[in-house]
């Protein structure tokens, strides 16, 4: 029986009163398990046991080993906690999502919520998943590139990093680092790791993101700010924090009281015993302060500074890669690499790769090897990718061995082909008559740990 701390134990009483014994017992048992579906990709996915705040998300009845799902590999879902999605409906019910939006997931790593954004904001939005931690930037840009939205960028900085983009963005998602003890029965080590000076540093860490953050944000601009723990120095501390610069006023959200969210003096706790998830809590704001607005001068620095124009000579063999070229324009990066960006972002991306020196802007096309293109393996599991490329489709076991880096016996036209698996793009081959070369990246081979 999992033992918990006294001031955890004496927090959550004087939250919960009465309660509180069916909190704790809930935390006894095993946690749900949830995925949120990709509809980009896997549009017909099962109607039984949905998460009732997130129409594409669904429970499972037993958590299966996600590693050896080829669907998982090609990004058809997302394993999510589902208290977490929460984020989506507060989105929806503070913006006009058929608007193009500038969004910031500023503490984005690993992408479970940079992803659910990205499923709600239109085409033509712009979204930029940050993480200020290098070392979980690259499985941040894993799930991102698996997800295969052209839209949504990946940068590595610090939140005051990001002081030039004053007024910016339009919409700032904030999921603080935190003492996690909502997390407590999916991580019983966290248990042993809390204390109330933990809790402390935190909250502080916390206060000092948000006073980062705040000055990026448009006038009218929306703040959601969430943590997946209880304690009242993290959540109404840090809430109230926001609203006492007197330039943000919080944004009073609606759920149906079956979904068994609590509301606070600020701000919205689900507790385990109350919802089939996780602890989680989640705040919404709007800047109400008139701040000039971004002005970037594109005459003086309209040109980007890490990329130039694709050759014209090259345009014809990379456009046949994308279902619909004409939304993009495409440049090279100076180690070769070639990439994709959006037309209708195309001037928010210069300005950013202008003021950031630590980012991954476009979608990864590939790169040429004298008049050869090499295809990267962010294309073959992009949304955009054309639908008439040759295709090899596999069977699970056979797209087990391709994700496994093994080789593959098959007699296959000479040229790249899209390895598929029920559809679903999985990486590139390359065929030579009698045997095929496996290109998937060292780094992608399949591993037995999966971060939520």
């Amino acid at each position: 029986m999992m033992q918990f701390p006294q001031p955890f134990i004496q927090e959550l009483k004087a939250q919960l009163g009465d309660e509180y014994a069916d909190f704790e017992a809930e935390l006894q048992q095993s946690p749900p398990v949830s995925i949120r579906y990709n509809s980009g990709k896997f549009p017909d996915f099962p109607t039984e046991d949905t998460v009732k705040w997130c129409s594409e998300a669904r429970y499972l009845a037993s958590r299966p080993v996600f590693t050896l799902d080829p669907l998982f590999h090609a990004g058809a879902y997302y394993v999510q906690e589902a208290s977490s999605m929460l984020i989506g409906e507060a989105l929806a019910q503070t913006v006009d999502l058929s608007e193009s939006l500038r969004v910031l997931d500023l503490c984005a790593a690993p992408g479970g919520k940079t992803t659910l954004l990205a499923s709600q904001l239109s085409s033509d939005s712009l979204l930029l998943a940050n993480e200020v931690i290098r070392s979980r930037v690259m499985i941040l840009k894993e799930n991102v590139q698996k997800w295969g939205f052209p839209n949504v960028h990946v940068s590595n900085h610090d939140p005051e990093d990001l002081e030039k983009l004053a007024g910016f963005f339009d919409v700032i998602l904030i999921d603080a680092p935190c003492s996690g003890e909502g997390l407590f029965r999916k991580d019983p080590a966290a248990v042993d790791e809390w204390s109330v000076e933990n809790v402390q540093i935190c909250a502080g860490r916390q206060k000092r993101i948000l006073s980062a953050a705040m000055p990026l944000l448009s006038a009218g601009g929306v703040l959601i700010y969430c943590t997946c723990t209880y304690n009242d120095a993290e959540n109404q501390d840090s809430s109230a924090f926001v609203v006492d610069t007197h330039q943000f006023e919080e944004v009073k959200l609606q759920w149906p009281a079956d979904w068994g969210i609590v509301a606070k003096k600020m701000g919205y706790q689900c507790y385990p015993h109350k919802v089939r998830g996780e602890g989680f809590f989640l705040a919404a704001f709007r800047k109400t302060a008139q701040l000039d607005s971004f002005y970037y001068n594109m005459e003086k620095g309209g040109r980007p500074r890490s990329f130039k124009p694709l050759h014209k000579k090259q345009l014809k063999e990379i456009s046949r890669w994308l279902q619909e070229p004409d939304e993009f324009s495409f440049y090279e990066k100076p180690n070769g690499e070639v990439i994709a960006l959006l037309e209708s972002q195309k001037n928010d991306l210069i300005v950013l790769d202008n003021l950031l020196f630590a980012k991954g802007l476009g979608l990864e096309m590939g790169s040429f090897k004298g008049t050869d293109f090499i295809p990267s393996h962010a294309l073959a599991l992009s949304t955009a990718l054309s639908a008439q490329l040759p295709r090899l489709e596999l069977s699970e076991g056979e797209a087990l061995q391709f994700l496994k880096k093994e080789n593959l016996l098959f007699d296959a036209p000479k040229g790249w082909l899209l390895v598929t698996h029920r559809g679903l793009g999985l990486g590139w081959v390359k065929g030579l008559g009698n045997r095929i070369n496996n290109y998937l990246p060292k780094e992608w081979r399949i591993r037995m740990e999966i971060p939520e």
